[in-house]
C-alpha cells in the first residue's frame, strides 16, 4: 500500500453499496448502544444491560465498520481483487442479525438462545475473514498495514470463538468442567477483541492513513517506534490474554507492560505526523489529534491497575477512566475522524473520478457539512471528557461507557449520542445529496422500493445491479 495511492480503481473492491451499507448499520447499533448507556445510567435496562452495551458498541458499530472499511479498502489499496463480492454482503447479514438475537436474548434474559445468535455472528466474522484473508493472500509483499490487517484478522477467528464458549457457558455452566473460569475465558475474549483484533486493525490503518491524509513519511525515530509496536503489541496482546485465561499474574503483567509501551510509541508517531501534515486541516485531522491525546492518557489511567492486579475482572480495560479514554477517545474518535474521509471518498470516486477534466467536480471534503463536523466533533469531545471525568470521581472501572458517577455519567453519554446523531446525519446528507439513488436503495438494496422509471435517481445506484451484488465472485486464484 502506497502513502499516496495513484489511479485508485474502485472496482477491484465491492460495489459501493457494500461497504456504505455496513457503515450505516454500524451508526445505527452505536446509536442503540448509546441509548442502552444511558439507559443503564438510569438503571432502565432489563437482564444483562451491560452486557448489550458492550456489544451492541464493540461488535455492532466497531467491528461492524472495521469489516465494511477492510472489504472496500485491502483490494483498493493492496492493488488485489477482493476475493468475492457476495460474501461481502453474506458477512454483514449474518453478524447482524446474529448480534441483534444476541443483544434481545441478553436484554430478555434467554440464556439458552445465547449459542444459537452466538454461532450465528461467529458465520459472519470467519466468512469476513476468510473474504479478506483470500484477498490479501493474492498480495506478494505486505507492508506495514497489511501486515497489521493480517494479524488481526487472526485475532478475530480466536476471539469468536472463545465467544461463542462464554455464550454457551452462560446458559449450561459447561466451562467449569474443562478447568478453565468464565471470568478468565471472559477477560481473554475482551482482551482479543479490544486490544487483539480492533487496536491492530487501528493501528494498522493509522500508519496507511496518517501518512497518506498528512502528505507526509515515517522518517528517523519513526521506523524504530514502529518496531517497538509492531512487535510490542501482538506479542502483548496474547500474553495478556492467555495470562488472563489462566489466572497467571506475571504473564499477563508482562502482556499488559508491551501493550502499554507499544501504545506510547505509536502515540509519538501519529502526533508527529500531524505535527509535520503538509495539508489543511480536517474533522479527520482534528480527530486524529485527540487520539494522539488520548492513547497517552489511557496509558496513563491503565497502568496502575495493570501493573497492581492486571488478571482482575474489573481491570479488563485498565483502571478508572480508561474505558471511556480507550473505547471513545481513541477507538471511537479513529473510527469517527476515518468516516469523515472514507464515506465521501467512496461516495466521490463513483460519482464524480470519471468527470475530473470534463467538468468542475467537488472536492472530498467539500461533500459533508463543516458546521455539522465542528458541532459533533466539540459534542463528542466534551461528553467523552464528562465520562471519563465520571469514571474518575467515582473510582469506577469496567468495560462499559456508561459507569462512574450517575449524573455526570448521564450528561456525558447524552453528549456523545448527541454528536453521533449529528455525525449520522452529516454522513447520511453526503449519501442522499451524491451517492447512488436513494439512501433506501444504499441501505436496503434489492429489497428497497423500486421507484417509477424516470424519476430522479431512478436507477443510478452506481453498482452493476440495485443490490450491489452482481458478478459477485472475483477470481479466486
Amino acid at each position: 500500500m502506497g502513502a499516496v495511492p495513484g489511479g485508485i480503481d474502485a472496482s477491484r473492491g465491492p460495489a459501493m453499496t457494500v461497504p456504505l451499507r455496513h457503515f450505516l448499520v454500524g451508526l445505527t447499533l452505536l446509536g442503540a448502544a448509546l441509548l442502552v448507556g444511558i439507559g443503564l445510567v438510569v438503571d432502565g435496562v432489563p437482564g444483562l444491560g451491560g452486557l448489550v452495551h458492550v456489544h451492541l458498541f464493540l461488535v455492532g458499530w466497531v467491528c461492524v465498520t472495521i469489516m465494511g472499511a477492510m472489504t472496500q479498502f485491502v483490494p483498493v489499496w493492496s492493488g488485489t481483487t477482493l476475493h468475492s463480492r457476495r460474501l461481502a454482503s453474506v458477512q454483514l447479514a449474518l453478524v447482524g442479525g446474529g448480534l441483534v438475537g444476541f443483544a434481545a436474548a441478553l436484554a430478555l434474559g434467554r440464556l439458552s438462545w445465547l449459542a444459537g445468535f452466538g454461532a450465528l455472528m461467529l458465520a459472519g466474522f470467519w466468512t469476513f475473514v476468510y473474504n479478506v484473508g483470500r484477498t490479501l493472500a493474492t498480495v506478494e509483499e505486505f507492508d506495514v498495514t497489511e501486515r497489521h490487517f493480517a494479524v488481526a484478522l487472526a485475532f478475530f477467528v480466536v476471539l469468536t470463538g472463545l465467544g461463542v464458549l462464554l455464550a454457551a457457558d452462560l446458559g449450561s455452566g459447561f466451562l467449569a468442567g474443562l478447568g478453565v473460569s468464565h471470568t478468565g475465558v471472559r477477560g481473554a475474549h475482551v482482551t482479543l477483541a479490544v486490544f487483539g483484533a480492533v487496536l491492530t486493525t487501528v493501528y494498522g490503518a493509522l500508519y496507511q492513513l496518517g501518512t497518506m491524509f498528512t502528505q507526509t513519511e515515517l522518517r528517523g525515530v519513526d521506523h524504530r517506534l514502529r518496531a517497538v509496536e509492531e512487535v510490542g503489541h501482538p506479542v502483548g496482546a496474547v500474553a495478556l490474554a492467555a495470562g488472563r485465561l489462566v489466572e497467571s499474574a506475571a504473564l499477563a503483567r508482562g502482556g499488559a507492560v508491551l501493550i502499554l509501551l507499544a501504545a506510547l510509541a505509536f502515540a509519538v508517531v501519529l502526533a508527529r505526523r500531524l505535527s509535520e501534515m503538509r495539508v489543511e486541516r480536517t474533522p479527520m485531522h482534528t480527530r486524529y489529534a485527540v487520539v494522539a491525546l488520548a492513547l497517552p492518557a489511557w496509558v496513563a489511567t491503565a497502568a496502575p491497575a495493570w501493573l497492581r492486579s492486571p488478571t482482575a475482572p474489573d481491570h479488563v480495560l485498565g483502571g478508572p477512566g480508561s474505558a471511556p479514554l480507550l473505547l471513545l477517545g481513541v477507538i471511537g474518535f479513529v473510527i469517527l475522524g476515518t468516516l469523515y474521509h472514507i464515506v465521501p471518498f467512496i461516495v466521490w470516486v463513483h460519482r464524480y473520478s470519471d468527470r475530473v477534466g470534463f467538468e468542475a467536480v467537488p472536492m472530498v471534503d467539500d461533500l459533508y457539512d463543516d458546521r455539522l463536523a465542528a458541532a459533533d466533533g466539540a459534542l463528542l469531545f466534551l461528553g467523552t471528557a464528562l465520562l471519563v471525568g465520571a469514571d474518575l470521581a467515582a473510582g469506577a472501572s469496567g468495560a462499559t461507557l456508561a459507569g462512574g458517577s450517575p449524573e455526570i455519567a448521564l450528561a456525558g453519554t447524552s453528549l456523545v449520542t448527541l454528536g453521533v446523531a449529528v455525525f449520522a446525519a452529516n454522513a447520511l446528507l453526503v449519501i442522499r445529496r451524491h451517492g447512488p439513488g436513494t439512501l433506501a436503495r444504499v441501505a436496503l438494496g434489492r429489497f428497497a422500493p423500486r421507484r417509477a422509471v424516470g424519476g430522479d435517481n431512478a436507477g443510478d445506484t452506481g453498482d452493476a445491479s440495485s443490490d450491489g451484488t452482481r458478478d459477485e465472485t472475483a477470481p479466486a486464484e
